[in-house]
């Protein structure tokens, strides 16, 4: 195996971890186990089809409540098991405000 390209370490997880991914218009969901995790992504595998992914973006929810949740990115695919990348929001900058 070649070196480990990842910007952070992976929590791999001994027991399935349940978790959906779902659109982020809400148009659609789908059940998953998360397989690892890190900072900044997660390896997951999708339950049913995988055709959703194609949105490219979608959030990952973690809690059975929905308040857990990330935002994220398809990076890679192989079957039923996908890589996704956190997507983080950028505060927005503050206009200068004009003197009178």
């Amino acid at each position: 195996m070649g070196p480990n390209k990842r910007k952070a370490d992976r929590v791999m997880f001994q027991r399935a971890q349940p978790v959906r991914i779902m659109a982020v218009d809400g148009t659609w969901q789908r059940s998953c186990v998360l397989r690892d995790a890190s900072s900044t992504g997660a390896r997951i595998e999708v339950s049913g089809t995988t055709d959703v992914l194609r949105a490219k973006e979608f959030f990952l929810v973690l809690s059975s409540t929905g308040l857990a949740f990330r935002r994220c990115e398809l990076v890679w695919i192989d079957g039923t098991i996908a890589g996704v990348r956190y997507l983080v929001s950028k505060p927005e900058k503050k206009k200068p405000q004009r003197s009178a």
